[in-house]
């Protein structure tokens, strides 16, 4: 069998075993990715499997550089990359991506060891803003047009407060409503 007939083959083999499972995605039909762990998880991330022409004699790309998978540790990735290619020069001449995604799936636990379940507040991010520095910024303040303004000062007395009584019920208007008029 050819390359592409092997990668056709392969490819409807994927479907059949993952129809259902949102954890998998076909990107395009030579790049695959599967997500590990929960959603929100500080654990979870993505692999993607990348076929070339010659695949499965020769083997695929693996990426793990993907925006979903921006706050794993570099070492976990490292990690994560080592055992799959040690899994891989074992597979070469058949198809694989089934296998590699079942070995991260069964080696998770070990594979995240090292990477915490929530952010960290002292981590610095790519973009070199630390978390706490997020949080000292200010919220920004309501901007008011100029008749929202008048209206604020209209209701206002000189000192900034608002005048003695401008929460009174008008009590002849109100028993009026209310029908309780004694005659």
């Amino acid at each position: 069998m050819t390359c592409k007939e092997q990668q056709e083959e392969e490819l409807e083999v994927l479907h059949s075993i993952y129809e259902g499972d949102e954890n998998f995605k076909i990107v395009n039909p030579t790049t695959f990715q599967y997500k590990y762990g929960e959603d929100g998880s500080y654990r979870a991330f993505n692999v993607e499997i990348v076929w070339s022409e010659e695949y499965p004699e020769k083997e695929p790309k693996v990426n793990l550089d993907t925006f979903y998978n921006k706050h794993i540790y570099e070492t976990v990735k490292t990690k994560i990359m080592e055992g799959l290619q040690e899994q891989i020069p074992d597979l070469l001449d058949c198809a694989m991506t089934y296998t590699l995604f079942e070995w991260v799936k069964e080696n998770y636990d070990d594979l995240v060891a090292e990477q915490p379940e929530t952010q960290p507040i002292n981590q610095v991010s790519d973009n070199k803003i630390s978390v706490m520095e997020v949080a000292k910024k200010k919220e920004k303040k309501e901007q008011l047009t100029k008749n929202q303004k008048r209206k604020m000062f209209d209701r206002l007395d000189a000192s900034g407060e608002r005048p003695r009584g401008w929460d009174w019920v008008d009590v002849i208007r109100h028993l009026s409503q209310t029908g309780s008029q004694n005659n």
